[in-house]
């Protein structure tokens, strides 16, 4: 501590890296994880390529109402996400590149936001009458676990919804945690979170719907029912909130509905939500416990810590922070996991609040009673932790060899590095220095995967093979160009909107006076045959073989420049 002043008395003790240093580290930190890759991998089937394809056509169009996939109305997500990428492409390139980077730039910015925001609340959420500086710790090790976590990372490098609606959800939540710890302390809340906390939802809303408004619904109804009274609620200016909201969303739904004729809505919440509600949509099913599971690689290497996160919390339930940050997370994991549809990000809303309780536990110094019952789940989990570990570590020397058959030396040699900072992190001493080693874990893992592995697997990049050979030979001008029997979105991405994409009948109609198609080896006899049948030559230029990784299957495209005969 500071020596005291004699003139002034004892000085103030100074908050654990104060100021805006820990944010400037975060920032860092957050960069080395998710700038790697962000433009070496190609883009991805198939909701990456699709939203970054309708970005694309509403730069073309200059339509930012209606969301298409080439003619295909695509109503199943509000525009925010677009409207986001349509901004970053319009600073940093053109709808005519098909560099996918500019696409996947709201993602990592809103990575990077949730982290900096998980700091900024974790600090004052878990004060609860400690040390500032210690909240703070607590909230900088919470945000280095959110950070690191693996789910966050790769949603910070894919052009969709879930990283940006991660940082909106966090500002929302935070907001409520800070509505509810004040007003139990009898403490006003003041105007500005209150506002925070519409706007937050509100963004969320058009970023991917209810999602947020419905996680923090089911928050404050936990925490209403848990404390048998709805009083602290007023705080939020539950009056003058939703008025907020809807000036804000209704001139965009007014113009949405009627330039969709009415069917976003029905499209959005019945089609899309509500099917995912009553049934497995896409073959997207599991069982129950599904996120439990996949939590220990998804929330990796943060998982290690969520036996000691959960234990603590629930001993310290009656705790304000603690309190909150369970019915942020137990109420919410309990309903995705009876969702029928289940996809891993749907679990990553929940993900900061472990990170908190993970960050007070390991700042706290929690420990269990080696005899103890809880110690030996940690056991357990501490087993699953082993292997999810040695399963990254396997990948980065597997996938190499699978599908280009050699070994990759930077993969190697991530998968060794990767195996003794786990060992150090499993024997680590201090809360500090685990959570350093667990994001140089991920950090090794994602340098080595995303330079030295993943852009590398030609045969699962079939797409941007397929769109080198295209480029080699490009149709005639005014000529089209057709894909038959492999419609992957991230195809149509690298060629442009005006590949069309056919049946073989259909094909041999647009290729009547000539033209390019790329055919898959299922379809190539009945194609050559429909094109003979009208008289037409097809003359094979080329072809690429791979894997088509949405289905599995095993694919060869060809190249064919057609003429009449």
């Amino acid at each position: 501590m500071p020596p005291a002043d004699p003139t002034t008395g004892p000085a103030r003790p100074v908050s654990w890296l104060s100021g805006i240093r820990p944010y400037l580290l975060l920032t860092g930190l957050c960069l080395l994880l998710y700038l790697p890759g962000i433009a070496s991998i190609p883009p991805l089937d198939r909701d990456e390529a699709r939203f970054a394809q309708a970005t694309r056509q509403m730069l073309e169009t200059g339509d930012f109402l209606n969301i298409r996939f080439q003619d295909e109305a695509r109503n199943r997500k509000p525009a925010g996400i677009y409207w986001l990428q349509a901004g970053a492409v319009a600073a940093f390139s053109t709808a005519d590149s098909a560099a996918i980077w500019p696409y996947r730039l709201p993602s990592l910015l809103g990575a990077i936001a949730a982290v900096l925001l998980i700091f900024g609340f974790g600090g004052a959420l878990l004060r609860d009458g400690s040390d500032v500086a210690d909240s703070r710790r607590a909230a900088f090790i919470a945000a280095l676990l959110l950070a690191a976590a693996l789910e966050v990372v790769a949603e910070a490098h894919i052009a969709k919804t879930d990283a940006a609606l991660l940082a909106a959800v966090v500002a929302g939540q935070g907001a409520l945690g800070l509505t509810y710890l004040r007003s139990r302390d009898g403490a006003k809340v003041p105007l500005g979170v209150a506002a925070l906390f519409w706007i937050a939802e509100t963004v969320a809303i058009l970023l991917k719907g209810p999602v947020g408004l419905a996680l923090a619904i089911v928050t404050a109804g936990a925490l209403s029912i848990s404390d048998r009274e709805l009083r602290w609620l007023r705080g939020l200016r539950p009056v003058a909130g939703p008025i907020l909201m809807a000036a804000i969303l209704a001139p965009w739904l007014i113009a949405i509905e009627t330039a969709t004729g009415g069917r976003f809505l029905s499209d959005s919440l019945g089609r899309d939500l509500l099917a995912k509600l009553v049934g497995p949509q896409e073959s997207h099913g599991a069982p129950p416990l599904y996120y439990l599971v996949l939590a220990m690689a998804s929330f990796w290497p943060g998982s290690l810590f969520l036996v000691p996160a959960l234990i603590r919390g629930w001993r310290r339930r009656d705790a304000a922070a603690e309190r909150f940050l369970l019915c942020w997370i137990v109420p919410a994991w309990f309903l995705i996991e009876l969702v029928p549809t289940k996809l891993p990000h749907y679990a990553l809303p929940l993900y900061p609040a472990l990170a908190l309780l993970a960050g007070a536990a390991l700042a706290d110094g929690f420990a269990f009673d080696p005899k103890s019952w809880a110690r030996r789940i940690d056991l357990a989990v501490k087993a699953v932790w082993v292997a999810a570990t040695l399963a990254l570590a396997a990948a980065m020397v597997v996938l190499p060899v699978g599908f280009n058959g050699r070994l990759s030396v930077i993969g190697a040699i991530g998968a060794l590095v990767l195996i003794g900072l786990a060992a150090a992190l499993l024997f680590r001493r201090g809360a500090l220095p685990g959570a350093a080693i667990a994001v140089a874990a991920t950090a090794v893992f994602v340098v080595a995967m995303t330079t030295g592995v993943l852009p590398g697997l030609d045969r699962v990049w079939l797409s941007r093979a397929a769109a080198a050979l295209v480029a080699e030979h490009k149709p005639a001008a005014g000529m089209p160009l057709v894909a038959v029997g492999y419609s992957e979105p991230s195809l149509v991405f690298l060629l442009g909107t005006g590949i069309r994409l056919a049946t073989p009948g259909a094909a041999a109609a647009i290729l009547a006076r000539g033209g390019n198609a790329l055919v898959g080896d299922r379809d190539e006899a009945l194609l050559r045959r429909e094109l003979a049948a009208r008289g037409l030559i097809a003359r094979a230029v080329g072809n690429v073989a791979g894997i088509n990784y949405s289905n599995g299957q095993a694919v060869v495209l060809t190249l064919y420049v057609v003429e009449p005969g």
